[in-house]
């Protein structure tokens, strides 16, 4: 392997509002440090087959996103009032310093998705490798929606 890119490794988990992630699904998640961890939560929204539709933030506590000291949120990229800085001018360099670190993505305020995010450190990739890119997909992710959509659009044709 030849060093391309200077890129991050990361562990995404899908977790319970307690944090666990036994048995859940999981992605391994290659990405540049120069990128933002708008671009680290794009990448992993989309590998759980999520649509990147609401707003979203990282929290450095796991269980209680409410009560961190850290944390970056896209609402202040949208210009609405945050305690936290945006998620856009946020490079994941700066943010995941050491291995092992984690940070939980709190992706959709309304229904809560928690991934917990763990750097691993940095990887090599392969020459013509793009980045950012899944290395590794373990299980399925549960439907983003559940099946609310489809009775939905049953029931407006029904109409």
């Amino acid at each position: 392997m030849t060093k391309i890119d200077q890129a991050r490794l990361f562990k995404v988990t899908l977790s319970d509002w307690n944090g666990a992630v036994r048995g859940r699904p999981t992605r391994k998640i290659a990405i540049s440090a120069k990128a933002s961890l708008y671009d680290l939560a794009a990448v992993t929204i989309e590998s759980f087959d999520f649509d990147l539709d609401h707003a979203f933030g990282f929290y450095d506590n796991l269980t209680n996103w409410a009560r961190s000291e850290e944390g970056y949120e896209s609402f202040a990229d949208a210009g609405a009032g945050s305690k936290f800085p945006g998620v856009q001018k946020a490079k994941i360099s700066k943010v995941f310093h050491s291995p092992k670190q984690k940070m939980l993505l709190l992706f959709d305020y309304g229904d809560e998705w928690r991934m917990i995010v763990q750097y691993l450190g940095e990887t090599e990739v392969k020459p013509g490798q793009k980045l950012p890119m899944i290395t590794k997909s373990k299980d399925e992710a549960p439907e983003q929606y559940g099946d609310f959509e489809e009775e939905e659009y049953e029931e407006d044709e029904q109409m």
